[in-house]
């Protein structure tokens, strides 16, 4: 779990954070990468959900 913020996501007066999550696929068993821009009080809600 990876929690970043980014220069250039701050615009004006919006304040943002990329978050990066590792998700096992079921299928295939394989690690993937699930990338969001979201504001930085949902970042634990992004992390917490399966």
């Amino acid at each position: 779990m990876a929690k970043k913020s980014v220069a250039s996501l701050q615009t004006g007066s919006k304040r943002l954070t990329k978050a990066i999550k590792m998700v096992k696929s079921p299928k295939t068993g394989a690690y993937m990468f699930v990338e969001s821009i979201m504001s930085p009080d949902q970042v634990n809600n992004f992390f917490n959900k399966n």
